[in-house]
């Protein structure tokens, strides 16, 4: 275990320990930074559940969880003996103030040992029911009261709709500071996500055209090639509008659209993230089916198996109407992207597992070759690949080797793992990096996270009132609803197909 002398030392609490997050994504993220210097040198992980597990047992289970999902290898050996140390159970309930008394006395204990105060990070890896409840504990238990040193993370969903938003937001800043909550949303910490700063603001190539004078459209999607598996009792009660593009694709339309930066300040990237919140058009109630589709998959085909419909996935009820797909023409009415359209789609049991944000160029403003020569033409292409590759393409027109003047498509492309020796992190150990660091750069704050729900409740109110009679209405393995297309049909517009990076990865 390779620890940091820098860090100040730190308790990182898990409400949820013994649950399937910690298991898959938190425990093995702080192994991981545990393996890189990215921990303290004094450092204590407290799970707190409900279950009846002995503290060997619990780090027995959480040993199966690291050696298959962390980055660092197997964890075997010395490395997880000395990590395992530092991993203590707190069995009690939430909602008992016994509870918290008993946490406060273990923190105490391990500052004592110490010498020195400790931050103490507070994880809610619990059921979004509880995201209200155990702040509130906290705070009655005197554990939020140090505001230098405590903060809370908690988990999406943020709410259920604006009401709900707006309620936990009351109740968090009842108990902590504004500066003292990280919302976290995985998707902030892939590395192609973050290098979007450093591609817009770092080089001077693309800034210049990056407005409606040179950008026709941009294209967001986040598809998924897996159905609900074992969470169709969350997912019916949520669907693909809440559950992605509340968060995800809305993170990725602010780093997209966003004003270039007076400083790496955390606040004042995040301020321009607003702005574009702010900016977006809203949906008149009327018109949600004008700029909105929505879908529900059946049965069909996934890499050659065929899967059931949603409505017979485990968990879902057979008469569900929750979308599992959903596609938003947006619009940002700023200087920078006055009526240029924002195309966002996500869904579930679409051909592939693709996430990419593709900036489609406007066609030069006169063609001056043959029309022989243009038979393939396409307007100039920007992909940025999220996943399942990290990547960047550039697509323009080049000539044809040959005597005549026939012009063809090519790629310049960008592989982050040909590129760099170093492996991109997983996003929970960026992430978890950043809260143990205090640097809030990467979350969201509260007027983010109500500026989003407020351009989707129009759509979802509108939606509440009438619901689907067409469902399901894609099949499994196809690219959702037939409605998609006429989302960027009405202004010639079409969905790219995603790209695959040179030498992909299998």
């Amino acid at each position: 275990m390779k620890t940091n002398d820098q860090l100040e030392p730190n308790i990182f609490v898990i409400f949820g320990g013994e649950g399937d997050l910690t298991w898959r994504k938190l425990m093995p993220a702080l192994f991981d930074l545990s393996q890189s210097q990215s921990i303290p040198a004094h450092f204590s992980i407290i799970a707190v559940d409900r279950v009846e597990i002995g503290e060997d047992a619990l780090r027995k289970r959480l040993r199966a969880g690291v050696a298959k999902f962390a980055r660092s290898g197997k964890a075997v050996g010395k490395e997880w003996s000395e990590f395992a140390k530092h991993i203590h159970y707190l069995q009690g309930d939430f909602k008992s103030h016994a509870t918290y008394k008993a946490l406060g006395d273990q923190c105490a204990k391990f500052e004592k040992e110490w010498g020195a105060k400790a931050q103490r990070i507070f994880y809610m890896a619990t059921p979004p029911s509880l995201f209200g409840e155990i702040p509130a504990f906290l705070a009655h238990a005197g554990l939020a009261a140090d505001r230098a040193r405590a903060r809370i993370v908690i988990e999406k969903p943020i709410g259920y709709d604006l009401d709900s938003a707006l309620a936990l937001n009351r109740t968090l800043a009842s108990a902590f500071e504004e500066s003292q909550i990280f919302r976290i949303d995985h998707y902030l910490g892939k590395e192609t996500v973050q290098n979007m700063l450093a591609f817009r603001f770092a080089n001077p190539l693309f800034e210049p055209i990056w407005n409606r004078r040179y950008v026709d459209y941009v294209t967001i999607t986040v598809a998924e090639e897996v159905g609900v598996e074992r969470r169709g009792g969350y997912y019916d009660g949520a669907g693909a509008l809440r559950d992605m593009v509340q968060n995800h694709l809305m993170q990725l339309l602010c780093l997209v659209a966003m004003e270039p930066m007076v400083s790496f300040d955390a606040d004042e990237i995040r301020n321009k993230k607003v702005d574009v919140l702010h900016s977006v058009r809203p949906i008149p109630h009327d018109l949600v089916h004008h700029s909105v589709v929505r879908g529900q998959y059946g049965e069909g085909w996934i890499a050659g198996k065929k899967v059931r419909a949603y409505r017979e996935e485990d968990g879902v009820p057979p008469d569900s109407t929750t979308e599992t797909f959903a596609a938003l023409r947006l619009f940002v009415d700023n200087w920078r992207w006055q009526d240029v359209p924002f195309y966002l789609r996500t869904g579930k049991r679409l051909p592939r597992q693709v996430s990419e944000i593709v900036i489609q160029f406007r066609a030069v403003p006169h063609q001056a070759f043959p029309p022989e020569a243009t038979v393939d033409w396409q307007p100039a292409r920007l992909v940025i690949s999220i996943q399942p590759d990290e990547g960047i393409v550039l697509r323009f027109q080049a000539k044809h080797p040959g005597p005549k003047m026939v012009l063809q498509a090519v790629d310049m492309r960008f592989d982050y793992r040909e590129s760099f020796a170093t492996p991109s992190p997983e996003a929970y150990v960026t992430l978890l990096g950043d809260v143990i660091g205090n640097d809030a750069t990467l979350f969201m704050r509260a007027d983010q996270v109500e500026a989003a729900w407020r351009i989707l409740m129009p759509v979802l109110d509108a939606w509440k009132a009438s619901p689907p009679h067409d469902f399901p209405n894609y099949a499994s393995g196809t690219w959702g609803p037939e409605g998609t297309q006429g989302l960027l049909v009405q202004q010639s517009h079409s969905w790219p197909a995603p790209v695959e990076l040179a030498g992909a990865h299998k």
